[in-house]
């Protein structure tokens, strides 16, 4: 078992195709996950502002907000600007350029990534390897945490952490035999950080294969905390 256990990918709030609970401690203390990264539903499906509003009056050191940030032209963006975002002493942001229409290697976001400094989350459903390499080639002091990668895309995957060295994964869904062992012998388990994307997806999978890797315990407890906690 691993001394401590972060979640990376967690969601609170309403889903538009599902009644899901509003609170995720019960859930998290039942599996053992002692803190979580938590974006609001409301800022990927719905108004990014209404949503983040609601995610920075948490006040619970268990649940680390993770904002979206939407890069844009004045009147276009959320928030107003990158120093709107030094306001909220946030560790980390999510970028959805799929879900909100703007081009994640374009000038405004690079300009904007550049300002903030700060680790971003994004989905892989929200972009392509080809746009991460140029977003990393770009900004190399950028730390990318890739969610949602998937089984089925191990070798493309794996090009893209050979290609791009700050880019992390999480593993919550690379449930294939030995598939994150497999990357954790290739590019070290200190790129690799365990999420879920609960509750709209299944949070005791990934805890079980957590529980279960064929790795040394310094590497499992890297990838259960020790990882995420250096990329924050």
């Amino acid at each position: 078992m691993p001394k401590l256990v972060i979640d990376a990918h967690r969601l609170i709030g309403p889903v538009p195709f599902d009644d899901l609970p509003d609170d995720p401690r019960g859930e998290m203390d039942r599996l053992g996950i002692e803190r979580a990264c938590v974006t609001h539903t409301l800022s990927l499906y719905s108004d990014p502002g209404t949503g983040n509003e609601a995610l920075l009056k948490l006040d619970d050191p268990r649940l680390i907000p993770v904002p979206v940030v939407v890069p844009g032209v004045p009147g276009a963006s959320v928030p107003s600007g990158p120093e709107e975002v030094h306001g909220w002493r946030v560790r980390m942001v999510r970028l959805c350029p799929e879900r909100h229409r703007f081009e994640l290697t374009g000038p405004i976001a690079m300009r904007w990534l550049a300002a903030l400094g700060l680790p971003v989350a994004i989905d892989w459903e929200e972009t392509s390897p080809a746009q991460l390499r140029t977003l990393a080639e770009r900004l190399p002091e950028q730390r990318i945490l890739l969610l949602n990668p998937g089984y089925r895309r191990l070798r493309t995957l794996a090009e893209l952490m050979a290609e791009a060295p700050n880019v992390h994964v999480e593993i919550g869904t690379v449930n294939t035999q030995r598939g994150v062992e497999r990357l954790a012998e290739q590019f070290g388990a200190d790129r690799l950080v365990f999420g879920t994307g609960a509750p709209v997806a299944d949070d005791c999978g990934p805890r079980f294969l957590l529980d279960h890797l064929d790795l040394t315990r310094e590497e499992i407890d890297l990838i259960a905390a020790g990882a995420l906690e250096k990329l924050l």
